[in-house]
């Protein structure tokens, strides 16, 4: 609909304007009157007649026209009756009537069109429509949570309930050698609203290769621009050299072929994969069985009373003999695992062997190659560093603008007058004015370096202004912070001197030396200050200062850190009068051993 005003009122201003012109030419009239018909629209749904105004639409000319809701709702006549097909699809695939109906809610931006609603009340035979829910919000809320539904990288506490079905029919159809055209090869295989997600398969019985043909339904029921039925084509191969490799083999049924299908959550139907199933029937040799218990137990049967007086002769001699016990039931284990053979037995058996799928799909349904799928990605990815070079230049714009139009009102007040003089701030203003205008005239399309350029040399004549203009407060603030943390810090010497001894004196003095350093500096630059113009570059900066102080901080707080030492452990002395008597006599006792070995020496020597 918006479409239609768009070519109605471009139709309008061409037969104005005339000599052959049309703006269908010039993307930026195109948007602007598209952005005021929008507007137009929404007035129409409650008037019953809008006006339209775009100033500077095409060569700097204005256009207005106003339109009635008459030659709107003529202009959309077709689109009115297009509206209900929706409608008359749902009942025809769903069996009701627009009597069996409990609620038909609106929702979408054009069901607020009057001339819309009343096609709908007179095609359902309603007095009133529903209009419970937010025609916009609705349809946007709805496509989120069913988003969230199917994605795998958000998590829901918990699933909404939503079931969706498959908006068209699709079928299969097998095509190859000794295959005849019926029922089994081509079939509906997925009828139309079937649920999402969906597996299916199919079989038939065939021994050749042949190809797999997908296509919809009916052409009533097709996406829009597709040109056939047909939408994807496969080849399958490996069905004969499994049935050639096979055949020879004792089959017990038919060779088969097993077609497995999808279709998506997202509506898309496609071919998995495809194999061959052999069912065999052949004789297998398995372990015989050991009939021994069964055969044992029948001959203690029929010799029970034979062997009763044997019995209770056995059990005296067990009483009194039971390593004989131990060794009759060692060898009657070891006759039980006797190796009895093996046997033939008729056995069922299936193999499955995947066959090959080959898909060539021509025309629109074709995937794309390797080659066309990394020129499209170099294409995009050339189109994302258009976007943010677009978003570049926009900021930058933005911030060209901004800076001068904030300038402006700064350098206007008051204040400005103290650190600046009038030659310098009229200068800086004529510059700012010769960008501005260069900014809306050839500025328009200028490319993201050239705004960066011009806002650079505006910043270079007005950041030392701003300085000296940010100075003005910040430099006394500092001052006055240094000089309480001088005074704080000489109380810190003092609690020192007083509380921790254990402090080296050469590190204490070394910040009494710094303290004293910062406050003659100070005290210098502020001096040097004074005699300064404010026009001129101050002395010296907040900045510095709180650098300085920062640094003596940092000295004060490695002091601090300093802990105190430990004292040295207390002796007791009995323990110490022991400790030297043991000593003593340990000493003692190696003097006498030492004099004895010297003895024993001297007599050796005098034999």
């Amino acid at each position: 609909m918006e479409l239609r005003l768009v070519e109605h009122f471009t139709d309008e201003f061409n037969k104005q304007v005339g000599n052959g012109v049309d703006i269908r030419s010039s993307p930026k009239a195109m948007a602007k009157l598209k952005k005021q018909v929008k507007r137009t629209k929404e007035i129409l749904s409650a008037n019953m007649m809008a006006p339209i105004s775009v100033e500077s639409i095409y060569d700097d000319r204005d256009f207005r026209s106003t339109i009635t809701r008459e030659k709107f709702e003529e202009i959309c006549e077709d689109i009115w009756e297009k509206a209900l097909v929706p409608l008359k699809e749902v009942l025809k695939h769903s069996g009701l009537n627009a009597d069996d109906l409990y609620g038909v809610e609106l929702i979408g931006g054009a069901t607020r069109v009057p001339k819309l609603q009343a096609k709908l009340q007179e095609f359902l035979g309603r007095k009133e429509l529903d209009r419970h829910l937010d025609a916009d919000e609705a349809i946007v809320l709805g496509a989120s949570l069913h988003a969230a539904n199917l994605s795998d990288g958000i998590k829901l506490n918990r699933k909404l309930g939503m079931v969706d079905g498959s908006t068209y029919g699709f079928v299969f159809e097998l095509n190859g050698d000794d295959l005849v055209k019926d029922e089994t090869t081509r079939q509906l295989i997925v009828p139309r609203m079937k649920k999402l997600p969906s597996k299916m398969f199919r079989s038939i019985v065939h021994n050749k290769d042949f190809e797999v043909s997908l296509s919809y339904e009916n052409e009533d029921l097709i996406p829009p621009g597709a040109s056939s039925l047909t939408f994807a084509q496969y080849d399958v191969s490996g069905l004969k050299d499994a049935s050639d490799k096979y055949s020879s083999r004792n089959l017990s049924s038919p060779i088969k072929a097993s077609l497995h299908f999808s279709l998506s959550r997202s509506g898309v139907f496609s071919f998995d994969r495809a194999e061959a199933v052999i069912e065999i029937t052949e004789w297998v040799e398995v372990p015989r069985k050991n009939l021994t218990v069964d055969n044992s137990t029948s001959a203690s049967a029929n010799n029970t009373d034979a062997d009763a007086s044997a019995s209770e002769e056995s059990s005296d001699k067990l009483e009194t003999n039971n390593g004989n016990t131990n060794i009759s039931d060692s060898s009657a284990n070891d006759s039980s695992n006797v190796d009895l053979g093996t046997e033939k037995k008729l056995k069922k058996r299936t193999f499955r062997v995947a066959l090959k799928v080959i898909e060539k799909t021509r025309g629109p349904g074709m995937p794309l190659p390797k080659e066309s799928f990394a020129e499209a990605k170099l294409k995009l990815e050339a189109l994302d560093k258009k976007d943010a070079e677009r978003r570049r230049t926009a900021e930058l714009k933005n911030n060209l603008e901004a800076y001068i139009y904030s300038t402006k009102d700064k350098l206007e007040s008051e204040e400005f007058e103290k650190i600046s003089s009038a030659k310098e701030r009229k200068s800086f203003i004529e510059k700012l004015n010769e960008v501005e205008d260069w900014l809306y005239t050839d500025g328009e399309d200028a490319a993201a370096t050239e705004f960066q350029e011009r806002l650079d040399m505006l910043k270079a004549i007005g950041d030392p202004i701003f300085l000296r203009f940010n100075e003005l407060t910040a430099r006394p603030a500092a001052s006055q912070l240094a000089q309480r943390y001088l005074t704080e810090l000489r109380q810190i010497v003092q609690g020192w001197e007083k509380d921790k001894s254990w402090l080296p004196k050469e590190r204490i003095d070394e910040v009494t030396r710094e303290a004293e350093k910062l406050k003659n500096w100070l005290s210098d630059k502020e001096a040097e200050q004074k005699k300064i113009s404010g026009f001129n570059k101050p002395a010296f900066t907040s900045d510095e200062v709180y650098e300085k102080v920062l640094d003596l901080q940092d000295k004060v707080a490695s002091v601090n850190k300093i802990s105190k030492p430990k004292p040295k452990p207390k002796v007791d002395k009995t323990d110490k009068e022991n400790t030297t008597s043991e000593e003593q006599s340990k000493a003692d006792s190696d003097k006498a051993g030492s004099d004895k070995a010297n003895v024993e020496t001297e007599a050796h020597d005098e034999l």
